[in-house]
Protein backbone atom coordinates (compact mmCIF):
# COMPACT_ATOMS: atom_id res chain seq x y z
CA UNK A 1 0.00 0.00 0.00
CA UNK A 2 1.62 3.08 -0.97
CA UNK A 3 -0.17 6.50 0.80
CA UNK A 4 0.98 10.28 2.23
CA UNK A 5 0.63 10.35 5.69
CA UNK A 6 0.78 13.57 7.75
CA UNK A 7 1.75 13.68 11.30
CA UNK A 8 1.14 16.70 13.75
CA UNK A 9 2.74 15.92 16.72
CA UNK A 10 4.43 17.95 19.31
CA UNK A 11 6.13 15.05 21.32
CA UNK A 12 9.35 14.14 19.43
CA UNK A 13 9.87 10.66 21.00
CA UNK A 14 5.57 9.84 20.44
CA UNK A 15 6.69 10.80 16.23
CA UNK A 16 9.44 9.35 16.44
CA UNK A 17 7.79 5.76 17.59
CA UNK A 18 4.88 6.65 14.84
CA UNK A 19 6.99 7.14 12.31
CA UNK A 20 9.11 3.65 12.06
CA UNK A 21 5.63 1.76 12.73
CA UNK A 22 4.48 3.46 9.38
CA UNK A 23 7.59 3.08 7.76
CA UNK A 24 7.44 -1.00 8.69
CA UNK A 25 4.27 -1.00 6.51
CA UNK A 26 5.64 1.43 3.57
CA UNK A 27 3.57 4.53 4.54
CA UNK A 28 5.41 7.48 3.87
CA UNK A 29 5.08 9.90 7.14
CA UNK A 30 5.79 13.56 7.08
CA UNK A 31 6.22 15.19 10.53
CA UNK A 32 5.57 18.74 11.93
CA UNK A 33 5.20 19.89 14.79
CA UNK A 34 2.91 23.03 15.07
CA UNK A 35 -0.83 23.36 13.72
CA UNK A 36 -0.06 26.37 11.42
CA UNK A 37 2.62 24.05 9.55
CA UNK A 38 -0.01 20.87 9.48
CA UNK A 39 -2.37 23.24 7.81
CA UNK A 40 -0.34 24.47 5.26
CA UNK A 41 0.34 21.79 3.99
CA UNK A 42 -2.75 19.91 3.81
CA UNK A 43 -4.08 23.25 1.71
CA UNK A 44 -1.05 21.88 -0.25
CA UNK A 45 -2.91 18.99 -1.22
CA UNK A 46 -1.38 15.31 -1.58
CA UNK A 47 -1.74 13.74 1.84
CA UNK A 48 -4.32 10.52 2.02
CA UNK A 49 -5.14 10.75 5.83
CA UNK A 50 -3.58 13.34 8.97
CA UNK A 51 -2.79 11.83 12.02
CA UNK A 52 -3.15 15.08 14.74
CA UNK A 53 -2.62 15.51 18.38
CA UNK A 54 -5.40 17.57 19.99
CA UNK A 55 -3.25 19.51 22.14
CA UNK A 56 -0.38 21.24 19.90
CA UNK A 57 1.65 24.44 20.93
CA UNK A 58 -0.19 26.86 18.92
CA UNK A 59 -3.86 25.91 18.83
CA UNK A 60 -5.50 22.27 18.82
CA UNK A 61 -6.25 19.38 16.87
CA UNK A 62 -10.03 19.50 16.78
CA UNK A 63 -9.66 23.29 15.36
CA UNK A 64 -7.31 21.87 12.58
CA UNK A 65 -9.93 19.30 11.89
CA UNK A 66 -12.94 21.80 11.48
CA UNK A 67 -10.56 24.03 8.94
CA UNK A 68 -9.69 20.93 7.33
CA UNK A 69 -13.20 19.70 6.50
CA UNK A 70 -13.84 22.99 5.06
CA UNK A 71 -11.70 22.04 1.80
CA UNK A 72 -10.94 17.94 2.21
CA UNK A 73 -12.18 14.96 3.53
CA UNK A 74 -9.24 13.17 4.09
CA UNK A 75 -9.53 10.31 6.98
CA UNK A 76 -8.11 11.68 10.41
CA UNK A 77 -7.09 9.85 13.52
CA UNK A 78 -6.82 11.65 16.47
CA UNK A 79 -3.83 11.14 18.88
CA UNK A 80 -5.03 12.60 23.01
CA UNK A 81 -3.93 11.83 26.34
CA UNK A 82 -7.42 13.14 27.22
CA UNK A 83 -10.17 10.88 28.33
CA UNK A 84 -12.63 13.86 28.94
CA UNK A 85 -16.40 12.48 27.49
CA UNK A 86 -16.90 16.18 25.62
CA UNK A 87 -13.38 15.60 23.75
CA UNK A 88 -14.22 12.04 22.23
CA UNK A 89 -17.43 13.33 21.89
CA UNK A 90 -16.68 16.58 20.14
CA UNK A 91 -13.82 14.85 18.18
CA UNK A 92 -15.98 11.85 16.44
CA UNK A 93 -19.00 14.64 15.88
CA UNK A 94 -16.65 16.92 13.71
CA UNK A 95 -15.19 14.01 11.56
CA UNK A 96 -12.89 11.55 12.65
CA UNK A 97 -12.39 8.27 11.84
CA UNK A 98 -10.52 6.91 14.59
CA UNK A 99 -9.51 8.56 17.96
CA UNK A 100 -6.76 6.91 20.24
CA UNK A 101 -5.94 7.87 23.34
CA UNK A 102 -2.26 8.04 24.73
CA UNK A 103 -0.17 5.71 25.69
CA UNK A 104 -0.80 3.59 22.25
CA UNK A 105 0.90 0.79 20.46
CA UNK A 106 2.66 2.53 18.11
CA UNK A 107 1.99 -0.48 15.40
CA UNK A 108 -2.23 -0.83 16.32
CA UNK A 109 -1.77 2.91 14.62
CA UNK A 110 -0.28 1.83 11.50
CA UNK A 111 -2.74 -1.23 11.51
CA UNK A 112 -5.89 1.53 11.67
CA UNK A 113 -4.41 3.49 9.51
CA UNK A 114 -4.08 0.84 6.80
CA UNK A 115 -7.60 -0.12 7.34
CA UNK A 116 -8.70 3.47 7.10
CA UNK A 117 -6.85 3.63 4.17
CA UNK A 118 -7.91 0.73 2.46
CA UNK A 119 -11.20 1.93 2.80
CA UNK A 120 -11.27 5.47 1.79
CA UNK A 121 -9.79 3.93 -1.50
CA UNK A 122 -12.28 5.42 -4.35
CA UNK A 123 -14.62 2.41 -4.91
CA UNK A 124 -14.47 0.98 -8.47
CA UNK A 125 -17.94 1.86 -10.04
CA UNK A 126 -20.71 -1.07 -10.10
CA UNK A 127 -21.69 -2.47 -14.33
CA UNK A 128 -25.27 -1.67 -13.00
CA UNK A 129 -27.19 -0.32 -10.04
CA UNK A 130 -28.50 -2.74 -7.43
CA UNK A 131 -32.24 -2.46 -5.97
CA UNK A 132 -31.18 -3.27 -2.48
CA UNK A 133 -31.27 -0.86 -0.28
CA UNK A 134 -28.09 -2.07 1.61
CA UNK A 135 -25.35 -4.39 0.71
CA UNK A 136 -22.42 -4.93 2.28
CA UNK A 137 -19.39 -6.05 0.42
CA UNK A 138 -16.93 -7.61 3.48
CA UNK A 139 -13.84 -8.18 1.00
CA UNK A 140 -13.48 -4.75 0.00
CA UNK A 141 -15.16 -3.19 3.61
CA UNK A 142 -17.87 -1.44 1.65
CA UNK A 143 -21.29 -0.79 2.17
CA UNK A 144 -23.38 0.44 -0.94
CA UNK A 145 -26.84 1.70 -0.45
CA UNK A 146 -29.20 1.39 -3.99
CA UNK A 147 -25.84 0.26 -6.00
CA UNK A 148 -24.26 3.39 -4.02
CA UNK A 149 -20.92 3.33 -2.21
CA UNK A 150 -21.49 4.95 1.24
CA UNK A 151 -18.47 6.85 2.62
CA UNK A 152 -18.64 5.85 6.03
CA UNK A 153 -15.92 5.94 8.73
CA UNK A 154 -14.11 2.78 10.32
CA UNK A 155 -17.15 2.93 13.16
CA UNK A 156 -19.94 4.02 11.20
CA UNK A 157 -18.91 0.83 8.85
CA UNK A 158 -18.93 -1.91 11.35
CA UNK A 159 -22.09 -0.51 12.63
CA UNK A 160 -23.87 -0.71 9.76
CA UNK A 161 -22.31 -4.00 8.76
CA UNK A 162 -23.88 -5.63 12.32
CA UNK A 163 -27.08 -4.66 11.53
CA UNK A 164 -27.20 -5.57 7.89
CA UNK A 165 -25.95 -8.93 9.30
CA UNK A 166 -29.04 -9.07 11.25
CA UNK A 167 -32.40 -7.00 10.29
CA UNK A 168 -34.71 -6.28 13.09
CA UNK A 169 -32.50 -7.46 16.28
CA UNK A 170 -32.46 -4.55 18.62
CA UNK A 171 -28.57 -3.98 19.26
CA UNK A 172 -28.03 -2.47 22.59
CA UNK A 173 -25.25 0.68 22.37
CA UNK A 174 -23.05 -1.39 24.22
CA UNK A 175 -23.03 -3.83 21.69
CA UNK A 176 -22.56 -1.99 18.88
CA UNK A 177 -19.83 -0.07 20.59
CA UNK A 178 -17.79 -3.89 20.86
CA UNK A 179 -18.91 -3.94 16.97
CA UNK A 180 -17.06 -1.38 15.78
CA UNK A 181 -14.49 -1.78 18.26
CA UNK A 182 -15.15 1.57 20.56
CA UNK A 183 -15.84 -0.64 23.74
CA UNK A 184 -12.45 0.43 25.85
CA UNK A 185 -12.26 3.64 24.44
CA UNK A 186 -15.30 5.41 23.69
CA UNK A 187 -18.69 6.16 25.28
CA UNK A 188 -22.46 5.47 24.92
CA UNK A 189 -23.07 8.90 23.33
CA UNK A 190 -20.54 8.58 20.41
CA UNK A 191 -23.00 5.58 19.15
CA UNK A 192 -25.82 7.98 18.54
CA UNK A 193 -23.78 10.56 16.97
CA UNK A 194 -22.33 7.82 14.42
CA UNK A 195 -26.52 6.25 14.09
CA UNK A 196 -27.46 10.13 13.58
CA UNK A 197 -24.75 10.33 11.01
CA UNK A 198 -25.41 7.02 9.54
CA UNK A 199 -29.29 8.19 8.71
CA UNK A 200 -28.07 11.27 7.14
CA UNK A 201 -25.72 9.58 4.79
CA UNK A 202 -28.37 7.17 3.64
CA UNK A 203 -31.08 9.33 3.13
CA UNK A 204 -28.70 10.97 0.55
CA UNK A 205 -28.91 7.92 -1.65
CA UNK A 206 -32.43 6.51 -0.66
CA UNK A 207 -34.85 9.37 0.56
CA UNK A 208 -37.86 7.67 0.90
CA UNK A 209 -36.53 5.20 3.36
CA UNK A 210 -35.27 5.66 7.02
CA UNK A 211 -34.12 1.77 7.96
CA UNK A 212 -32.32 2.81 11.36
CA UNK A 213 -35.04 2.63 13.98
CA UNK A 214 -34.46 3.57 17.57
CA UNK A 215 -35.85 1.96 20.36
CA UNK A 216 -36.14 4.06 23.14
CA UNK A 217 -34.43 3.05 26.44
CA UNK A 218 -32.92 -0.45 24.56
CA UNK A 219 -30.86 0.38 21.21
CA UNK A 220 -31.21 0.74 17.81
CA UNK A 221 -32.21 -1.85 14.76
CA UNK A 222 -32.02 -2.02 10.96
CA UNK A 223 -35.30 -2.35 9.04
CA UNK A 224 -35.56 -5.73 6.91
CA UNK A 225 -36.51 -4.96 3.25
CA UNK A 226 -39.63 -6.43 1.77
Amino acid sequence: MTAAILLVEDDRPIADNVIMALAREHLACRHVTLAAEGLALLRAGGFDLAILDVGLPDGNGFDLCRTLRGFSDIPVIFLTARSDEIDRVVGLEIGADDYVLKPFSPRELAARVKTILRRSRPAVPAPAASSALIVVDEERARIACRGRPLDLSRAEYLMLKAMAARPEKVFSRSELMDAAGLAEASLERAVDSHIKTLRAKLAECAPDADPIRTHRGLGYSLAREP
